[in-house]
């Protein structure tokens, strides 16, 4: 074919452009898989900038990102036209005539290189196709890469086939802004509007010609260049950059010499707007929407979605400031209580011996030790004992400072209170608030739906609820009396007899409501073995928990473990007359330009009846409504205006390990769950441990504030009247004692060995003095500024008080708390 070409040059230049061309296709296709990846049309018509995700509550605020690379892409017209002057006159002067490769420049640089100058040539474009398309990541690189120099050769013309195909199918400012909008200025800063917050606090379109020019310069190298770590080198290259865009006449000599004496001034950005960090929420909902995005070919982190959660801002906030409030006082409380006594101890209330070196056999650290000093204890020892600088969590504004080892360490944090709480709203499954621990940053685990821990007392309604499903009633009384319950362990036959949190038997009558409302355990084992412990279990699963539950006669005590996401799930369930409601984090998700992608709606299945549901919702009422209620410490707070009314149920765990507290309102559910991770480091007392004493107090200080925001609409009132007609009979009448047994308004704890206390007889009279009830006056609580002192068991049980009604009390504490802050 080339020998009818009688012209030997002209020959073996048409065979020399023959093969070129033959070889720029076998890159093009991969021939061979030789070349590795190119991009073809559709990625040119699609490029992935890799944008990052935005996360939003559902009153529109943005909390937080989600990238690889951290970039907000920007509009050209929205960035400050001296940055593409700098740009242009630094990187690519004949930008604007080229059509992606500027031969001449090419041409000029081929003969550098041969004469040992290396220079670049790349035009704007051909880095637009680095950058954009990753051409020199390992998917580009084929096999011909081990043969020495071909993988730089094979990256050139990828970058140059790439750069043709941009100009061919974008305008010329489409690429400059999708190169500015994806080029790298050094750490994770990516793209002109991130760095121009990063380096100024600005918008790109507010940057001046010295500021952009400065941040032109970062792009020959991002560390050398980089204002804020070398401000002397960043100030040289800004100038080199200002003295380019005078030679290509972008800026007079007068303005040169104007912006190149100025100062560098940087102003760091502070990303105050959800841009850095990581959180319990942003944990969750990457776990939440997983699955959409694998179903739907999305990348969380590179796709830039727009993700709208169920989360109220406002809400959240004054969640995260009541937990901050109340567990900087409970932190303080449980060191104060062990003071110099290492709080960890076993069953026998025995210090666990070697409890840290225990502890540290379980970090993954520990078994590279092991490996690495093959099974030299010594050697693992001393590593593990080895002092060194490090930052701890504290409650102070900043990290404490300190010089811990590992075992150290491991100590430390096992003395420190977590936390877990979330509200919802049932009705259309909402999730309000979510607060997974007390700082993400030392503390991955994520209370909400990931801890599991005993429900204590919280775990009771289940057991009432089985009763009324029975065909009992809220009148229906039992007598607090002792109780043994045979059942059977293997092939052996066990009793059970469950002491009451006091100790003690009131040997009275009481109904359903009242027993719940005081959570006394006597009745609470009396109605499960009547019902049958299995269906506690059921209705529990019916409701909403899905954690595996041992259906044993002590079930309705709350013995197994939970999470609060479960547990504020299934309490939904009686606020939703009946409905059981999924909750749902996320409303909905959109692209980048805002178009809608998806919308969530909760799922929702009958579980109870309405009539059941809405008894279930009276019963618990009681902690507040009836006599020795465990919730009556809600009194201590301004939640009772307007008739507003309140249900809920305190739970703590065998030896105060374990703080709950749920609570209902006529809008929402919130549950709270206080205590250490460790389950072998608690509080020594209910008067410092109880549920009552932990969790109320959290949930407590967010509702008056969530009460004190008019903007959230969020209104005080009572429960709904029932929109159905009750059959059974619940409006009975609790009598008023003289003097009520304290019992779970005090301690209401998980309490199932009844190996641990002396034998209590029930007392015939209906009165009882316990060892509480003779310190009661000298114990007060210790209250907020502006509260005074206030009897830490219930109000209407102090001898003092024992004339007036719950309400003459609070006015009076109201009126006290009035006069104190005037």
């Amino acid at each position: 074919m080339f020998r009818r070409i009688k012209f030997q040059p002209l020959r073996y230049a048409v065979i020399f452009i023959y093969f070129i061309i033959l070889f720029f296709c076998a890159v093009e296709l991969n021939f061979l898989w030789l070349f590795g990846y190119s991009p073809n049309i559709n990625d040119i018509k699609t490029p992935n900038m890799r944008i990052a995700s935005e996360l939003y509550t559902s009153d529109g605020k943005l909390i937080g990102r989600y990238y690889k690379e951290n970039r907000t892409p920007v509009e050209y017209d929205k960035i400050a036209k001296s940055v593409v002057d700098a740009l242009v006159a630094t990187e690519d002067v004949r930008f604007f005539q080229h059509t992606g490769i500027d031969v001449r420049s090419l041409i000029s640089s081929t003969i550098s290189t041969a004469q040992g100058d290396r220079r670049g040539a790349s035009t704007i474009t051909q880095q637009l196709a680095k950058n954009l398309y990753r051409t020199r990541n390992q998917k580009s690189e084929g096999a011909i890469k081990i043969i020495p120099g071909f993988r730089t050769i094979i990256y050139k013309i990828k970058e140059l086939v790439t750069a043709v195909k941009l100009e061919s199918y974008y305008s010329k400012q489409e690429i400059l802004t999708l190169y500015l909008n994806t080029v790298p200025f050094g750490g994770n800063t990516y793209g002109i509007k991130t760095a121009a917050k990063h380096f100024f606090n600005k918008q790109p379109s507010q940057l001046q010609v010295q500021e952009s020019a400065t941040l032109i310069g970062i792009l020959k190298a991002n560390t050398t260049y980089n204002p804020l770590r070398n401000p002397e080198q960043s100030l040289e290259r800004r100038n080199v950059v200002l003295s380019q865009m005078q030679k290509y006449n972008f800026l007079s000599s007068d303005e040169f010499k104007k912006y190149s004496n100025l100062p560098l001034k940087t102003i760091q950005g502070e990303f105050d707007d959800g841009n850095e960090g990581e959180s319990y929420l942003k944990s969750a909902v990457a776990e939440w929407i997983e699955q959409w995005c694998e179903d739907n070919n999305y990348d969380l982190y590179e796709g830039g979605l727009k993700i709208y959660t169920t989360i109220d801002s406002r809400m959240q906030n004054y969640a995260e400031e009541s937990v901050a409030s109340q567990m900087k006082i409970l932190q303080r409380r449980l060191l104060n209580e062990w003071g110099n006594q290492n709080p960890w101890q076993n069953s026998e209330k025995e210090e666990i011996p070697n409890f840290a070196e225990t502890a540290a056999k379980r970090l993954p650290k520990y078994e590279y030790l092991r490996k690495r000093f093959n099974n030299n204890q010594d050697s693992i020892d001393y590593y593990l004992n080895k002092p060194k600088k490090m930052k701890v969590f504290s409650w102070d504004p900043k990290p404490k400072e300190v010089t811990f080892s590992t075992l150290d360490s491991l100590e430390y944090y096992a003395k420190i209170l977590n936390t877990g709480m979330m509200t919802l709203d049932p009705f259309n499954g909402h999730i309000k608030v979510w607060i997974g621990g007390v700082d993400n940053k030392f503390f991955k685990y994520d209370h909400v739906i990931q801890a599991k821990r005993q429900a204590g007392s919280t775990f009771k309604p289940f057991a009432y609820l089985a009763a009324l499903e029975s065909g009992m009633n809220p009148c229906d009384r039992f007598v607090d009396k002792p109780v043994k319950i045979k059942y059977q362990e293997g092939n052996e036959t066990e009793y059970w007899e469950p002491k009451n949190a006091s100790y003690s038997f009131s040997g009275r009558e009481m109904t359903l409501r009242h027993a719940m409302a005081r959570s006394i355990n006597s009745i609470t084992a009396q109605i499960t073995e009547q019902v049958g412990a299995s269906k506690v279990v059921e209705y529990a699963h019916l409701c909403g928990i899905e954690s595996k539950l041992k259906s044993v006669p002590s079930v309705s005590l709350g013995p197994n473990d939970v999470s609060v996401f479960e547990m504020v799930k299934a309490y939904g369930t009686f606020l939703n007359k009946g409905m059981k409601t999924d909750p749902i984090l996320v409303e909905k998700i959109t692209d980048k330009d805002g178009n809608i992608l998806e919308e969530f709606k909760a799922k929702t299945t009958r579980a109870l009846s309405e009539e059941i549901a809405w008894l279930m919702t009276y019963m618990l009422r009681g902690g507040m409504e009836e006599p020795g209620g465990t919730s009556q410490a809600l009194w201590e707070w301004d939640l009772f205006k307007k008739g507003n009314q309140i249900g809920g149920k305190t739970g703590t765990s065998s030896d105060y390990v374990d703080g709950w507290y749920m609570g209902l309102t006529k809008d929402f559910v919130t549950g709270v769950w206080v205590g250490c991770d460790e389950r072998s480091v608690h509080f020594r007392n209910s008067e410092t441990g109880e549920g009552s004493k932990t969790a109320l107090p959290i949930f407590a200080k967010f509702m008056e504030k969530v009460y004190q925001d008019p903007s959230l609409g969020i209104t005080f009132g009572p429960f709904p009247k029932p929109g159905v007609n009750i059959t059974r009979e619940y409006n009975c009448v609790t009598p008023q004692y003289e003097r009520e047994l304290t019992d779970t308004l005090q301690t209401d704890s998980l309490f199932m060995d009844s190996m641990n206390v002396p034998e209590i007889e029930p007392l015939d009279s209906g009165t009882i003095e316990t060892e509480q009830d003779k310190n009661r006056e000298a114990s007060t609580k210790v209250l907020p500024k502006g509260r005074e002192k206030i009897p830490s068991e219930n109000k209407q049980d102090s001898k003092a008080d024992t004339s007036k009604s719950q309400r003459e009390i609070r006015k009076e504490n109201r009126k006290k708390k009035g006069d104190e802050n005037n």
